[in-house]
């Protein structure tokens, strides 16, 4: 079983930067809207989940 909190980084779709977002694995698949942390815009994520597995989606808030 996996831990429910990851770590995962991602690119931010706005400013190319690496950025590290804490996932809640345990609640399922989800989306929600997380700034990011160099510059401060809106990040569209989506957890997508199947069993012990999951994938983190991020878009612009804009597209």
């Amino acid at each position: 079983m996996t831990e429910p909190l990851a770590m995962q980084q991602v690119q931010c779709p706005y400013c190319g930067e690496t950025i590290e977002l804490t996932v809640d694995t345990s609640a399922g698949e989800q989306a929600y809207i997380e700034d990011c942390s160099v510059c401060c815009r809106p990040i569209e994520v989506q957890l997508v989940a199947g069993g012990d597995e999951w994938m983190l989606l991020t878009r612009r808030d804009d597209d």
